[in-house]
């Protein structure tokens, strides 16, 4: 007698078939937030090494400088982050092997030869007082601050991350929101969420 050879049915097939589309829908999307949400620490180790830049500088000069290359931050390249420190001026250009603009530059600007696209400097999309442009301001008690800025596309889309750092303490939404409220260090009733000098904060999140 011939043995009857088993195997799976069609339908037996299509109900596999069904359960790893399901899988696949639910997973896909989690794992390129997830993968978006590890390069954002780029842009918060980045602009940490700036502001230790900016208060070095400043412990020795008594004063801000707004040039890159004065105050020593030039990141390694491969940097998806385009870095303004100012709003005003260029960034570096970093098409090629050998970075351009350096000496000048109020900006180091992405890896474009690695295939990153340099973002335009563009103003905080928070409303409030004191860190709304990139570069020096006073504070409410009329001290020197300085708040630098990062903007890079993490996830291939139209819109733009933006993360920035300050020499002064800030008050931000957490989580922050698409159109974020920032209230100054001294606002009264404040009860949004503290954000102490020398910590990245997340303008507006792209993730």
């Amino acid at each position: 007698m011939k043995k009857l050879q088993k195997g799976f049915t069609l339908i037996e097939l299509m109900i596999v078939v069904a359960i790893i589309g399901i899988l696949a829908a639910l997973a896909i999307p989690n794992f390129i937030k997830f993968q978006a949400r590890s390069k954002q620490s780029e842009a918060k180790a980045n602009l940490k090494a700036a502001f230790t830049a900016m208060k070095a500088y400043y412990q020795e000069k008594d004063q801000y400088s707004l040039v890159a290359g004065v105050v020593g931050f030039v990141p390694e390249r491969n940097n998806r982050y385009t870095y303004w420190l100012d709003k005003v001026g260029t960034a570096s250009n970093r098409s090629a092997a050998t970075e351009t603009g350096i000496a000048l530059a109020s900006g180091i600007g992405a890896d474009t030869m690695k295939g990153y696209v340099s973002q335009t400097y563009a103003p905080s999309q928070c409303t409030g007082t004191g860190v709304l442009d990139a570069g020096a301001y006073a504070d409410a008690n009329l001290t020197e601050q300085w708040t630098g800025f990062a903007m890079g596309n993490v996830d291939g889309d139209t819109d733009i991350d933006r993360w920035s750092i300050s020499t002064g303490s800030r008050v931000f939404p957490d989580p922050p929101t698409a159109t974020c409220t920032y209230q100054g260090p001294t606002a009264a009733g404040a009860t949004l969420g503290a954000n102490a000098g020398g910590e990245p904060a997340n303008d507006h999140n792209d993730v």
